[in-house]
């Protein structure tokens, strides 16, 4: 299975995140995100095994997956706290524009201290270590050719989007299953914060 740990956004914030996808939402090259399904991912764990018995030998199983994450949240020591979403930036840079997000501004400091938690147990499982600085946010959506690019350029330049302020109290291991109408999660587990 395919899986990541990420903080979920809730559903009442639905409607700012397609208010801050609005400026480049109909725009050909863009895909944005299912705004239900808005999340700041702590750590993109690939390929995993599911624990069945019919899985490759070289991937890390759930359940060592599971019991990294515990030890994450145990290791991490963040406490619930509130995450602020709001601004727009872009990956890898202006000039090349792949991913639109929203920004994490109060909170950031606890999802920091997350992802390095994770980052940590789950390299030490063989889960290939990230390959860019942290970054906390939000995607907002993929770009996939100039013309996209263009107008999310023009938005970045105009927009200042606020998608609001909501209250963390647990992490969550979520499987991802790429579809053709785009992928669909389901949450493996929930880690409470204490």
């Amino acid at each position: 299975m395919r899986a990541f740990f990420a903080v979920d956004l809730p559903e009442a914030l639905a409607p700012a995140v397609a208010d801050a996808q609005a400026a480049f939402a109909d725009t050909p090259g863009v895909n944005t995100v299912d705004p239900e399904r808005a999340h700041a991912t702590l750590k993109f764990c690939g390929d995993i095994g599911n624990g069945d018995g019919s899985d490759r030998d070289d991937r890390p199983a759930l359940d060592g997956v599971i019991a990294a994450g515990e030890r994450a949240v145990d290791r991490a020591g963040v406490a619930p706290f509130d995450c602020e979403v709001g601004g727009l930036g872009v990956f890898p840079s202006r000039e090349y524009v792949s991913v639109v997000w929203a920004g994490v501004g109060a909170g950031a400091a606890e999802l920091t201290a997350l992802h390095e938690a994770l980052e940590a147990e789950t390299t030490a499982l063989g889960v290939d270590a990230a390959d860019h600085a942290f970054t906390p946010h939000v995607t907002l959506a993929r770009v996939e050719n100039a013309t996209g690019a263009e107008a999310v350029r023009s938005a970045l330049d105009a927009e200042e989007p606020e998608v609001g302020t909501f209250s963390v109290g647990e992490i969550r291991l979520i499987e991802s299953t790429l579809t053709p109408s785009g992928p669909e999660y389901d949450v493996v587990r929930a880690f409470g914060l204490d």
